[in-house]
């Protein structure tokens, strides 16, 4: 008994810890700190960086919003004139990922990074590459 009550505590512990956050700055133009958990197209170490995402000339915001949003567990946190937060909550534990995409020029910019834990277990990379793969089937980046 006592231990499932533990188990409990813990698990509802760790669910509230990965959500509340209302306020985030732009991150998207940073580099991925140290810990396993996060990806950018601006990261130049391999095990933080993937590859570019050049732009088609008919894509807007909205439309690479929409194809975010395809993304499971995916909400729109922040829209501004060029960038997009979008946060990807898990389903079980409820973690919450943040996925930033910034247009400079013809690239997007893409950062995708956990809030919580050190290892993502290759989840944010997954992602990355779900939404490219999302954005070519719209022809919104280049092949």
């Amino acid at each position: 008994m006592t231990k499932n009550v533990f188990l409990a505590i813990s698990i509802l512990s760790l669910t509230a810890c990965s959500q509340g956050v209302t306020t985030i700055a732009d991150k998207s133009s940073s580099p991925c700190g140290e810990k396993p958990n996060c990806v950018s197209t601006l990261d130049n170490r391999d095990e933080f960086n993937i590859a570019p995402f050049e732009l088609t000339p008919d894509a807007t915001l909205e439309m690479l919003e929409q194809a975010a949003l395809q993304l499971p567990g995916a909400k729109t946190a922040v829209k501004e004139k060029d960038y997009l937060r979008i946060e990807c909550t898990s389903t079980i534990l409820r973690f919450v990922d943040d996925l930033e995409l910034k247009i400079e020029g013809q690239q997007l910019i893409v950062r995708s990074e956990s809030r919580t834990g050190y290892s993502d277990f290759g989840v944010n990379r997954k992602r990355a590459e779900q939404l490219r793969a999302e954005l070519i089937k719209q022809n919104l980046i280049m092949k």
